[in-house]
């Protein structure tokens, strides 16, 4: 065992494989984005980054669901903050996702059950994303009156395009797996028990040079791709779809 935290365990997914694997297990029975469980998540990323041996990484969950979101519970107290300490909180948080995003080998989300909001996002940040066929993903941050704010709505929109970015984000309805895997939200589905093993395979391949994770990884990280033909029609439905 790497890392042995009370919400992440880090480890390597086989003897002399290369592939770490990072596991989220909270303590309490419930996968979510604490202060506690970021605080953790920055530490586990730094030791990634300095991990001889890593070459690739799979991120999944040891619970019923991957990462069920924020901890709503901790939202008024943030909120009542000052303006400057929420956004160092939220700058710094996204200084993990990025630093997860490049790290310098292939990363791949295995999902399973809900990975909502900042779950969701955090699968967003790997390089490739299998689901199981009974998960569940989306950005519902709409429904508590706040955005997605851990890269959603930069990330989501250059993997599916803007108009569906757009419908997931504004209804914050979650996604089955059939929907997600349509639109490109997700790499692939698979059934729940191949799950684990499908996702440390697609991390075997992007290691070998069978898939291009570099290339959908600069795709998130470039210019939205918007045609000019296309910008009107779009804010105009964007447009609706929020009303």
């Amino acid at each position: 065992m790497i890392h042995a935290g009370a919400s992440i365990q880090l480890d390597w997914a086989g003897p002399d494989s290369g592939i770490a694997r990072l596991r989220f297990a909270a303590a309490g029975g419930v996968n979510k984005f604490d202060a506690a469980t970021l605080a953790e998540l920055e530490q586990v990323v730094i030791l990634l980054q300095q991990l001889p041996g890593l070459r690739g990484l799979v991120v999944c969950s040891a619970l019923a669901d991957f990462i069920v979101g924020a901890d709503i519970g901790e939202f008024l107290p943030r909120f009542r903050a000052p303006a400057a300490e929420l956004q160092a909180t939220l700058l710094r948080c996204n200084a993990s996702f990025n630093a997860l995003e490049d790290l310098p080998v292939p990363t791949v989300a295995a999902i399973n059950g809900v990975a909502l909001g900042g779950g969701f996002e955090l699968c967003l940040a790997c390089d490739l994303r299998v689901l199981a066929a009974s998960g569940r993903v989306g950005q519902p941050e709409t429904k508590l009156g706040i955005l997605p704010g851990f890269g959603g709505t930069v990330r989501l929109p250059r993997l599916i395009g803007a108009d569906h970015a757009i419908e997931w984000i504004a209804s914050g309805r979650e996604q089955e797996a059939a929907s997600a895997l349509k639109v490109g939200a997700v790499d692939a589905v698979v059934a729940d028990d191949a799950l684990q093993a499908a996702a440390l395979q697609l991390c075997r391949r992007a290691m070998a040079g069978e898939i291009d994770w570099q290339a959908r990884r600069a795709r998130k990280l470039r210019p939205l791709q918007l045609p000019p033909s296309e910008q009107q029609m779009l804010f105009a439905s964007a447009g609706a779809m929020v009303a």
